[in-house]
């Protein structure tokens, strides 16, 4: 969808927020936006390495466990 893109389409829809937003609002919701995806960022590695951490101490219990045996 949004392939079909071309600069003029950028263009207007750059246009059309400054309108709507304003100059002096920009720097303020660019920054917002920019914590935003920080948090989002640090949030999805939080997750990964908690749904990494189980299946870690799964394997080393298995092998553990077989050494013992």
């Amino acid at each position: 969808m949004l392939g079909n893109l071309s600069g003029w389409h950028l263009l207007i829809i750059i246009a059309i927020i400054l309108l709507l937003f304003g100059a002096p609002k920009l720097p303020g919701l660019a920054r917002s936006l920019g914590q935003s995806m920080r948090i989002f960022k640090s949030e999805v590695k939080q997750m990964k390495e908690e749904s990494q951490a189980p299946s870690d101490s799964n394997s080393t219990d298995s092998s553990d466990s077989s050494k013992s045996s």
